[in-house]
């Protein structure tokens, strides 16, 4: 935990930033090992060059951040208090009256939170801390691995249980529900995403919504789910397809699989990561499906679900070693259903290692 706070204020040092104000509950807990939802209170780590950290929360949160591992200074407050007058008079016993710079998560800190800020430190200039910390969470240590991979294991066996539970008549939600339930049973408090179970057309809307659609044969059954361990999340997709299956289902499945596996093979450090878009999507484009691919072939991945980078064609950053990402081609024709096969990949010294086990082989559930 130091050491990531320490390697933050070496930047902002170097930047001559006075002040770094953070507050979204994921870069809280990657610099604090904290992790807690404080809804629409106030919960936030102050940073400066020259003075020990501070970590602002309400009472009911104290002493599970100190039970964490905080061991510097904290201000505690009731509901009936107003956190910023606290910060304020903290800020003058340290003397600091001259703060000139102040770095701030832009993509999330409401206008509100600005102003109030902008009334401790008088209006000083503002700039963005979010770069930095996306670049230092970009490259995952040895226990952020352990922890990707254990949540990895278990979005694995999240799938067999969903295909396992595939009966005739059965509903959406009855599966979804199954799926969790065992998961809860291993220890699993939290998804990381809403799980998706979607049957027949349903499975062409990309993100839809598990509902009481009932399992009938002939329908594709796409799963996308993951659990959230120790702090790190987890996400897999697969699709089935139960009892039959018509050729084009075939086709459109042996697409995304070709897809799938052609931009694994590209995986390894120094790959452009736009490249690895541009891969998946001509081979979908070349077998006549173009414009049913309509989102990036992935995400970055670990404390958030959905983290930087973003997977896109355009993107010209390159690979590292240490990187975790997804991998997830798909094809979503609503009048017959979708395939999506997703991946998690692990950017390692000789290539690549794909995080979620579960086949990938054309499975038609009987």
């Amino acid at each position: 935990m130091e050491k990531r706070l320490q390697k933050l204020i070496n930047w902002q040092r170097e930047h001559e930033i006075d002040l770094c104000f953070i507050q979204s509950k994921e870069n809280i807990f990657y610099l604090t090992n904290f992790y807690s939802d404080p809804h629409e209170r106030l919960m936030g780590l102050f940073l400066f060059k020259n003075s020990e950290p501070l970590f602002v929360c309400p009472k009911m949160e104290a002493g599970q951040a100190k039970e964490a591992g905080w061991n510097f200074d904290i201000i505690c407050y009731g509901d009936h208090e107003n956190p910023w007058d606290l910060i304020k008079e903290d800020l003058n016993k340290r003397k600091l009256h001259s703060i000139q710079k102040v770095a701030i998560e832009k993509e999330i800190t409401s206008f509100s939170r600005v102003e109030s800020l902008q009334q401790v430190v008088n209006h000083a200039e503002i700039v963005s801390v979010e770069t930095i910390l996306n670049e230092h969470r970009l490259i995952k240590d040895e226990n952020e691995l352990t922890s990707l991979k254990q949540a990895a294991e278990l979005a694995d066996f999240g799938v067999q249980v969903g295909m396992e539970a595939l009966k005739n008549g059965v509903t959406e939600m009855e599966v979804l529900a199954m799926i969790e339930f065992e998961l809860k049973k291993k220890g699993i408090r939290e998804m990381s995403f809403s799980t998706m179970v979607l049957f027949g057309e349903k499975s062409g809307q990309p993100h839809g919504n598990p509902g009481l659609k009932r399992l009938s044969e002939g329908d594709i059954v796409l799963f996308d789910l993951g659990v959230v361990l120790d702090g790190y999340c987890s996400d897999i997709t697969r699709t089935f397809v139960y009892k039959t299956y018509n050729e084009e289902q075939k086709k459109i499945y042996d697409t995304v699989l070709q897809a799938n596996l052609a931009a694994l093979a590209a995986s390894k450090a120094g790959t452009r990561i736009g490249d690895l878009d541009q891969i998946a999507r001509t081979i979908i484009a070349d077998a006549g499906y173009g414009d049913y691919f309509p989102h990036r072939i992935g995400h970055g991945l670990g404390i958030s679900v959905h983290e930087y980078p973003s997977m896109s064609h355009n993107n010209d950053g390159r690979l590292k070693e240490g990187m975790v990402y997804t991998i997830e081609p798909g094809i979503y024709i609503p009048s017959i259903g979708g395939v999506r096969i997703e991946d998690e990949v692990l950017i390692t010294s000789t290539g690549f290692e794909t995080l979620t086990k579960f086949s990938k082989e054309f499975t038609v559930v009987k």
